[in-house]
């Protein structure tokens, strides 16, 4: 047998192998196939995605660049949200039903009470896994009990860490875990940014409202000492105050805090303290249970009083100087005109405050005023301020006695009417008609 033929044998041979295995290959492709097409058949139904609909930086579904649903930031942020529920003991007066009896005491000039409960809401954001919560200081101020609803229903009692009424923010704590805190953003917001309000208006439960930043830098209000508000027109209510002002993202930028409004509702015009502010707050109060501020001892008020006068110039006078204070020992003197601190431009009384307020005591400002119609440049040393009610204290110390009145006695006297039985007191009611319809006789 030639050596050709031994070749075209053993290709014969090899034939049948190479289609058996074709063969195999084919229906294992085809099977394949078919399962793939069985698993997409099969799949739950689901909404058609729109061909150009794309997803954000953010993470924000987009269709004809327009944002059609903020779920995921909502998702983020909620969790961190929680309700805070106070209770309070107060004194009620139980005859303010009655009309005859409470003519009766609003003519003597006092008004028995009673010791009633009084319940009121609000809202809190987590701040840590250690159960560090931020809220307004007015949500929790004057509560004999705390308790703390979390978004996945879990109920907490807690306790106060720390409050600073002058910001109006407060830490409460609570022993809990699997705390989820919110992110604070970092970078500035701006004007037209889109934000979202969480908290529980009117006790609802958790409510998500939408809007835009109005402004920034809000001050002069008159509701905290130290204000610098974010204005926002996303819905806030009650029961919204010390909930999370978040962004599109889902990071916080701010803590609900107040309303302008004439209904008691929602105007469109809300206040948010940011977190700058918020920061530095809550930093504070966990590490020392109070803030530390800087303070000059001066009176001011801004030289810009009048919008429309054209002359007037910018800067904030002197009206009063603290004996021994920081600024007096540093040569600040009544009537000088504050035009900048470090560098930055004072506007008006506010932008002052605010910025001597963010510094530390012991901190040194290079301050330019204006005396005389001449540039000076000095050195304070600022010294700790100290708290509201020191302020006020020193400024009661500082007041003449007032007279002594009357006022302790008749409510001595009402009080001890507080405790009367029903029967005395519908004794006490026929003879207070009887001596009204005999002074309306007289009268006529």
């Amino acid at each position: 047998m030639t050596k050709n033929n031994k070749k075209t044998r053993s290709l014969w041979h090899w034939i049948p192998c190479l289609l058996l295995v074709g063969i195999i290959a084919f229906f294992a492709w085809y099977y394949n196939n078919s399962q793939q097409q069985k698993l997409t058949q099969w799949t739950p139904p689901v909404a058609k995605a729109d061909s150009q609909e794309e997803t954000t930086g953010q993470n924000q579904p987009l269709k004809n660049n327009v944002v059609t649903s903020y779920h995921d930031a909502v998702a983020v942020a909620a969790q961190s949200v929680v309700n805070i529920y106070t209770n309070q003991r107060v004194l009620q007066n139980p005859y303010m039903d009655d009309p005859v009896l409470r003519r009766y005491f609003e003519f003597e000039g006092g008004l028995p009470q009673q010791e009633e409960n009084s319940t009121s809401l609000g809202s809190g954001v987590i701040v840590s896994e250690d159960g560090y919560i931020v809220t307004n200081a007015h949500v929790i101020e004057h509560a004999d009990e705390i308790v703390v609803a979390l978004n996945d229903g879990r109920k907490s009692r807690a306790q106060v860490v720390g409050t600073d009424p002058e910001s109006d923010l407060a830490v409460i704590q609570v022993d809990m875990t699997g705390l989820k805190p919110l992110v604070f953003r970092q970078k500035a917001m701006q004007v037209g940014d889109v934000v979202l309000a969480i908290g529980n208006p009117f006790g609802v439960g958790q409510t998500v409202t939408q809007g835009i930043i109005s402004a920034t830098g809000r001050t002069g209000l008159g509701v905290n000492t130290f204000e610098d508000f974010i204005q926002t027109d996303a819905a806030i209510n009650p029961g919204n105050s010390g909930g999370a002002l978040v962004d599109a993202r889902g990071e916080l930028i701010g803590i609900n805090t107040m309303i302008f409004s004439q209904s008691g509702g929602s105007m469109g015009i809300g206040f948010a303290i940011p977190n700058s502010i918020v920061e530095q707050v809550m930093n504070a109060l966990i590490e020392k249970g109070h803030v530390s501020r800087g303070w000059l001892g001066i009176e001011i008020q801004s030289q810009l009083k009048d919008p429309t006068d054209l002359e007037a110039t910018v800067g904030v006078e002197v009206l009063s100087v603290v004996a021994n204070g920081p600024a007096a020992t540093s040569g600040l003197q009544i009537g000088d005109v504050i035009v900048n601190i470090d560098g930055k431009k004072m506007t008006d009384a506010n932008t002052l405050v605010q910025y001597v307020a963010r510094k530390l005591p012991n901190s040194v400002l290079n301050t330019q005023i204006l005396r005389n119609g001449d540039l000076q440049t000095i050195q304070i040393k600022l010294a700790e301020r100290p708290t509201q009610n020191e302020l006020l204290s020193h400024a009661q110390d500082n007041s003449p006695n007032e007279p002594e009145n009357s006022d302790n006695s008749i409510d001595e006297q009402a009080q001890s009417m507080a405790n009367m039985s029903e029967e005395e007191r519908a004794q006490l009611k026929r003879e207070l008609l009887e001596l009204l319809e005999l002074e309306n006789r007289s009268n006529n």
